[in-house]
């Protein structure tokens, strides 16, 4: 497909579309994995007192495998092509989750259950790092320029939707179920479904389009030999640039919204049902406020959007954590909206923003390497942290320091990042 005159490349609304939905199915693993923490941990783990501590830890390594996911597709990506990375993700996933769903427990055989989790979760790991990367720089080239920050918003609002489906899924089985019966089989309800979604999205992958972007440069024979070799050495700025950005979405969301359930289990604040409802309604407002942000990027921009969001992640996490610690449901409620808005923002504006810090030759890797270190670092380590220095020093609000730390830490970046938004107004750097 060739683009179309002015240089605004154009893919069809149902490419767009099914690029944009199919980050349900990645989010929805994750999230799973973290809200139904405190269950897996007595499945897999025995449920003794530093199950929860093992299960948050495994989850945490197992996301070191997304960079070396995200070097072995982004290389696809910038190869092959940005549909082929992106099949061949999904189909590693499906076959992961299935398994997920299929595993032995702890009961049947011991030690070795936690140890098979562990390995599939590495699986997933790997094939995660070539999805939301994957879907971002399909995203950013097939769409109107002027419009690219509210698409590539829908596909952190799918993700948003894929967490509201892993938390309703997850309160469900809890809620409807018996300790025995959820410890036996029960568990494997939302695994099941998970995989269930991750074939339906391959099939739908299948008849997307390739990237204007990416069929323009292989028809011209411009193709970079070895694309990350080409991000490193030519787009290091821009790497440093979607490490920030990536480090404050990931931290916000990981500890901002996908460690509240368990944070308010092991505080004693609030039981497991109750806790997993009380996420899904501040999934719901996210849902609600991501295109919004998407939308107010492409007309103010993306920096002065991210300069904001890092100052209230700066200000506000660190009182929120101590308020949802209390015995209070609306304080819980209210600490977990609000931090779930700014997580949910972050993430709308970051999606973008990262995509638009490399040039198309190593968009794939570039994009890849950046976002997946910072996630591996400040998303899938950040969780375990929480819950370790929280048991060691006995203080709530060490989850909302974390989110300042990070905050403060890439605000000077954003503050000096050159703006993106082909429409951004009249203080466009």
């Amino acid at each position: 497909m060739s683009a179309k005159p002015g240089g605004s490349h154009r893919i069809s609304n149902r490419s767009i579309l099914v690029a944009a939905f199919s980050t349900v199915v990645e989010w929805y693993d994750f999230t799973l994995y973290l809200y139904f923490a405190t269950v897996l941990s007595r499945v897999f783990f025995g449920g003794g007192e530093a199950s929860l501590l093992t299960t948050l830890g495994g989850f945490a390594v197992a996301y070191l495998m997304r960079p070396v996911g995200a070097v072995v597709f982004g290389h696809i990506g910038d190869r092959r092509g940005r549909r082929p990375m992106l099949l061949w993700s999904m189909a590693l996933m499906s076959a992961a989750m299935l398994a997920t769903a299929l595993l032995p427990t702890y009961a049947q055989i011991g030690a070795a259950a936690g140890w098979l989790m562990f390995v599939l979760r590495c699986v997933m790991g790997f094939s995660v790092g070539g999805e939301y990367t994957g879907v971002i720089a399909y995203l950013l080239e097939g769409a109107r320029p002027e419009r690219r920050g509210l698409i590539a918003s829908l596909a952190a609002m799918a993700s948003e939707i894929g967490a509201l489906l892993a938390v309703g899924v997850s309160a469900l089985t809890v809620a409807l179920l018996s300790e025995a019966d959820l410890q036996s089989w029960g568990w494997r309800i939302p695994f099941f479904i998970g995989a269930a979604l991750a074939g339906g999205v391959w099939l739908a992958r299948r008849a997307m389009e390739e990237s204007p972007d990416f069929e323009r440069l292989r028809d011209a024979g411009l193709l970079a030999a070895r694309p990350l070799v080409h991000a490193v050495s030519r787009q290091r700025a821009g790497l440093l640039r979607a490490f920030a950005i990536s480090a404050l979405g990931s931290i916000t969301y990981y500890v901002g919204i996908g460690y509240v359930p368990a944070f308010l289990t092991s505080v004693g604040s609030m039981g497991e049902a109750q806790a997993l409802w009380l996420s899904t309604l501040a999934a719901v407002a996210v849902i609600a406020v991501t295109p919004l942000v998407g939308l107010l990027s492409d007309r103010y921009g993306r920096r002065p959007a991210l300069i904001v969001l890092a100052l209230l992640s700066a200000a506000l996490p660190i009182t929120l954590f101590g308020a949802m610690a209390g015995a209070s449901v609306q304080n819980a409620l209210l600490g977990a909206v609000v931090l779930a808005l700014v997580a949910g923002g972050v993430s709308a504006v970051g999606a973008i923003a990262t995509g638009e810090q490399f040039s198309e030759e190593s968009r794939a890797s570039g994009l890849g390497l950046g976002y997946t270190l910072a996630t591996a670092i400040f998303g899938g380590l950040t969780p375990w942290v929480a819950q370790l220095l929280i048991e060691r020093t006995g203080m709530p609000q060490v989850p909302g320091l974390m989110i300042a730390v990070v905050a403060l830490a890439v605000l000077p970046v954003f503050v000096s990042m050159r703006e993106t938004a082909p429409r951004a107004g009249p203080n466009r750097r």
